[in-house]
């Protein structure tokens, strides 16, 4: 037995089509990158155009294969247009990839009516929508991995992220429902939540000091997660090496939720 090539071949995205939304973000746009890196066709979807051209480019520049979709992932019509192209234009879905999302950072008796439906409708909603419109294909052709990105956030509560919370809790649900209906199907579902990631639009916090260090003292592998961090996974369960995992979460937070210090919900951080 050739040990070396069986998991070359087990672990390969190889002409594999994934469909990924929030592809032009930053955790989103590694993944992406990643996935293509490993073989995958990628069709990105996004919201954001000068963005999404950006991650097409970077994708085709590393010699890999990506098309882009603008999509709003709230828009039901739009969504099933979109996912139709995608299923023509490829013939398959292999893997679809739920990584839209936002966040706004408000105490509970703050939050706007307006902020509540925008966050519950692209984070939980979006979601339901873009995979209501992908599972028929992947039923038709009894396999698929669907991988919806959670949160450090479903598992330990951060002051300000109320509204932000209840979506990726109710990720992680939709995530467990898709399993168990689908696995009929050959369809597996997973939820990988991040910890906290170093992103473009986290740097300032983790540039200062007494923040990062607030958040060093509770992520027991001493360092900021990178969203090249949570790409390994997510190819993993794009993969034939996860054929037996459906229906769980997989956690990439450093040791956040199982040690460190205890969280302070009074603080700002």
């Amino acid at each position: 037995m050739n040990v070396g090539k069986n998991l070359e071949k087990m672990f390969s995205l190889e002409d594999k089509v994934v469909v990924f939304t929030g592809a032009a973000g930053g955790i989103g746009s590694a993944i992406a990158l990643g996935m293509a890196c490993a073989g995958a066709r990628i069709a990105l979807c996004d919201i954001n155009e000068n963005l999404l051209s950006d991650i097409q480019n970077k994708i085709t520049e590393a010699g890999g294969k990506a098309s882009s979709y603008l999509l709003d992932v709230t828009n039901k019509a739009g969504v099933t247009e979109c996912i139709d192209k995608i299923g023509k234009a490829y013939g398959q879905i292999d893997v679809l990839v739920n990584c839209a999302g936002i966040n706004k950072r408000e105490g509970f008796m703050d939050v706007r009516e307006e902020t509540y439906d925008r966050i519950m409708d692209i984070n939980l909603k979006g979601v339901f929508l873009v995979t209501q419109a992908v599972a028929p294909l992947m039923k038709n052709q009894r396999k698929g991995s669907i991988i919806n990105i959670g949160s450090h956030n479903t598992g330990s509560i951060l002051g300000g992220c109320s509204v932000y919370g209840a979506t990726k809790c109710g990720v992680l649900s939709l995530t467990r429902s898709m399993a168990v209906e689908w696995a009929k199907y050959n369809i597996r579902a997973n939820c990988v939540s991040p910890g906290h990631i170093q992103t473009a639009l986290t740097v300032p916090t983790w540039e200062h000091p007494e923040r990062s260090k607030y958040l060093l003292e509770r992520i027991a592998l001493d360092r900021p997660g990178y969203p090249e961090d949570i790409t390994g996974v997510c190819i993993m369960l794009a993969s034939d090496a996860s054929s037996y995992i459906t229906g769980t979460e997989i956690r990439v937070d450093g040791g956040c939720i199982a040690g460190g210090q205890p969280w302070d919900y009074d603080t700002e951080f």
